[in-house]
């Protein structure tokens, strides 16, 4: 589908093109913009550390995305921020739940409902029990902190490969409010307001609305319509009380909801199931059609998410200490819709799969619950000895249905072996013969043909318990060197139950429809001790160097899923990680240089491994064996001029498989050990730069970037370029660039967006079956326009 601008839209490209001769990318750390003459970088603080600390006094590699920065972004999610992190990597699912953050390489990517993720997702001091809860919208952020490596020491639930810690703006003192709107092409917008300030003497509360809508940008040729848009709506409520005794309470209240025809998995090699207009223009393996943006499906793929959060954070002096107390409960309901044979035609004709094409429908609602309470501790700081202390527990419950309604299947004698089972367990024939079977077939008048459809509902149940005790310190030796150590002991507790109904009279098979009915439940419960060494030295007053050692740990897990079988009832060991980290800060008031050198040991990886079932390819959830991950990172901010930032970033990471262990049941994993792990791009970079021209009555804000992404391989850990070429992805870049008219100090700013302005198409997640992929929107050029208005 190719875009035809108008004349309007061809001058605001050439305006915007005009900015890409001022920089290139877009990236990492944020500056505190400034209007005094002194131009130069302020203090940029942080709590990655459970402190408010400087940013470069900090013996950790953390990327820091201020308010600002998101902005400039225009991005509605967190998975358009990615690019500003070359460290972190966006998996793609058909929902919100199968999405997942990968940081230097290493993620949980699973379908399991009984399963962590290796990054840890944090909102407001509040862990998120699945990455998928932060993906629905971002809005009414302070800051974004990205840390990387395991942080097990410092936050409360396990994180084995780093952290995603997102902090909302705080009510102020001041009554001010702010109305925010963006339009974009193909009837895409955004309204945001808030409105902020102190209600009495001790009290300060804050109101934000956010509405956003988008048809979406893929033509759905079966119905005329678009699809891949969004519906959204949400408020978040904050009230600040300063009780007596210099007790500071934060109630924090939200909810949002969503309705996404997102996302549709895109056809762009040839599946062989149909012939249609939405067909790929491709020949095959190694031919991706990227400019396919058609699909050709009778049942639309659509998330519908409900979130409901409440927090509660206590601060207060206990004689020269902080006491900081975190209470918390967060409700997600999350419905899938999954169109699964991927064509129109399917489920038609009265002829038995597969040479015909088969249905294959899925729909799947699942709520999690959970509660969790944080108490910490923390020392003063200025001693000899500076050190905090925790106390973490959580639990999460969710419940999820699945049903699955598809094709009848008998291309291994399933259909008569259905029956057989029939006329035993229901009928109560003894041993049925092959002359019973086919008279009770023909009897019945019964068929198992392509469109014949039969289904099966799996009802799942799983509850994480999980409570952990932590302390991270630091010991002064001189004014110069600092000894870096903490500790954490946790306790894990899985459960879960799995019952699985056909749905279908004669308990026949469909595709991907295993056959048995299932009864299974089980639980496990492990514990771990990890730890943290290192050393911070100051070189002088401008730059500092630091080394640590820290241990990684993600709890056991099991393969809670709609085909689960016998084998997956076992359960899946916990996920170690050993982490080496050496760094080096340097800070002027107008450049930033952290660079940091990483190597990450990971024990009993938790991965998804492609299994082929019925002709149709699952995924199964193992111990995938141990991998490594290593590599460097460079974040640099520059005050080039009085009015022009370079900001930039580059991550070069070697994530491999080291050892692959194959999982039960399975014989075809030789060859496996080598292989890199998925979406992780040996390469990523990005350069932004900001130019401001300073006018009477008026600032003009230049603002572009560039981003590179490396080739990635997107298939199951293990498997290769070489034996899965359909998961390799090329290599891409974008440019962004805005222009902001700022008036009356930034009381107005009008801004105008172009969004991949070279119009690069590219894809980002492959997934599965040979032909299936996710193009995101910013895979096409696209402007738009924002009206921000402060009072």
């Amino acid at each position: 589908m190719k875009f035809k601008p108008s004349s309007l839209q061809q001058s605001i490209a050439k305006a915007l093109a005009l900015t890409t001769c001022l920089s290139l990318g877009m990236t990492v750390n944020a500056q505190e913009e400034s209007k005094d003459t002194d131009k130069g970088f302020e203090t940029i603080t942080v709590t990655s550390q459970k402190r408010v600390e400087n940013l470069n006094e900090v013996p950790l590699a953390v990327t820091v995305l201020r308010e600002n920065q998101i902005n400039a972004a225009f991005s509605t999610n967190i998975e358009g921020l990615q690019a500003l992190v070359p460290s972190v990597s966006f998996r793609k699912g058909n929902t919100t739940r199968n999405s997942a953050i990968t940081i230097r390489g290493i993620g949980t990517i699973s379908f399991s409902v009984a399963a962590e993720p290796s990054v840890s997702t944090v909102v407001d001091g509040v862990v998120l029990g699945r990455s998928g809860q932060a993906f629905v919208d971002l809005y009414d952020l302070e800051r974004i902190e990205v840390l990387r490596g395991p942080q097990g020491t410092l936050f409360g639930k396990n994180a084995s490969a780093g952290v995603i810690n997102m902090t909302s703006k705080r009510p102020s003192d001041e009554f001010e409010g702010v109305f925010e709107t963006t339009l974009m092409q193909d009837n895409e917008y955004r309204i945001k307001g808030r409105v902020s300030g102190a209600l009495n003497d001790n009290v300060n509360g804050s109101l934000t609305v956010l509405k956003s809508q988008f048809d979406g940008y893929i033509k759905n040729v079966y119905n005329n319509e678009t699809t891949s848009g969004y519906d959204k709506e949400g408020v978040r409520a904050m009230l600040d009380i300063e009780a007596s005794g210099d007790t500071d309470i934060l109630f924090i209240f939200e909810t949002v909801s969503s309705n996404d025809s997102c996302c549709a998995d895109l056809e762009l090699t040839p599946s062989g199931r149909h012939n249609s207009e939405a067909s790929p223009n491709s020949t095959g393996v190694g031919d991706l059609d990227l400019n396919q943006r058609q699909i050709d499906h009778d049942f639309e793929t659509r998330t519908i998410d409900d979130h409901t959060a409440f927090s509660v954070q206590i601060d207060k002096p206990i004689g020269d200490h902080e006491f900081t107390s975190i209470t918390a409960y967060r409700s997600w309901n999350n419905t899938e819709f999954r169109e699964g044979d991927f064509t129109s035609t399917a489920g038609d004709l009265p002829f038995p799969v597969f040479g015909v094409p088969f249905q294959l429908h899925d729909i799947g609602p699942q709520e999690w619950d959970q509660v969790s309470q944080e108490f910490r501790i923390a020392s003063p700081l200025g001693g000899d000895f500076d050190y905090q202390a925790g106390f973490f527990w959580w639990n999460q419950t969710s419940e999820r249905n699945f049903t699955r309604d598809a094709s009848c299947q008998n291309n291994n004698g399933q259909f008569p072996a259905a029956i057989g089972a029939y006329l035993s367990d229901t009928l109560g024939v003894a041993n049925p013969s092959e002359t019973d079977i086919n008279d009770f077939i023909a009897e019945q008048g019964l068929n198992c043909n392509s469109n014949d459809i039969v289904g099966a509902t799996a009802y799942m149940e799983t509850e994480f318990d999980n409570w952990a005790v932590f302390a991270d310190a630091k010991y002064h030796i001189n004014e110069n060197l600092r000894l870096l150590f903490g500790i954490r002991y946790t306790d894990d507790e899985v459960s879960f139950s799995h019952n699985r109904k056909s749905n279908d009279q004669y308990k026949r098979t469909g595709v991907g429809v295993r056959g048995f009915e299932t009864d299974y439940s089980g639980g496990t419960d492990k514990s771990n001790t990890s730890s943290k060494l290192g050393v911070q030295y100051d070189i002088n007053d401008d730059s500092m160097v630091y080394a640590t050692f820290s241990q990684g740990y993600k709890g056991p897990a099991f393969n809670v899923f709609y085909n689960m079988a016998d084998n997956d009832t076992l359960p899946i060991g916990p996920e170690t990680s050993d982490a080496y980290e050496l760094g080096y800060k340097y800070a002027t008031n107008n450049l930033i240089v952290n660079i940091a050198a990483f190597r990450t040991d990971i024990d009993g990886f938790q991965a998804n491994n492609s299994e082929l079932l019925d002709a149709v390819v699952i995924t199964r959830l193992t111990n995938a064996g141990s991998v490594t991950t290593e590599g460097f990172e460079v974040d640099f901010m520059w005050q080039a001029t009085e009015n022009f930032v370079l900001t930039g970033g580059v991550s070069s990471v070697d994530a491999v498989v080291d050892e692959f262990s194959c999982p039960v049941g399975l014989t075809t994993c030789d060859g496996r050990s080598g292989a890199d792990l998925p979406f992780s791009p040996d390469l990523k970079y990005s350069v932004t730069g900001e130019y401001v021209m300073e006018m009477d009555g008026m600032d003009v804000y230049f603002n572009s970037s560039y981003v590179y992404t490396d080739d990635i391989f997107a298939g199951a850990p293990g498997s290769t370029a070489q034996t899965n070429p359909e998961a390799f992805l090329p290599e891409y870049s974008i440019v962004n660039a805005s222009v902001a008219f700022s008036f009356d100090d930034d009381a107005y700013r009008i801004s105008l967006i172009a969004k991949n302005l070279t119009d690069e198409k590219f894809v980002t997640t492959y997934s599965g079956d040979n032909f299936r992929y996710q193009i995101p929107r910013d895979a096409d050029r696209h402007f738009g326009i924002q009206l921000r208005v402060k009072f």
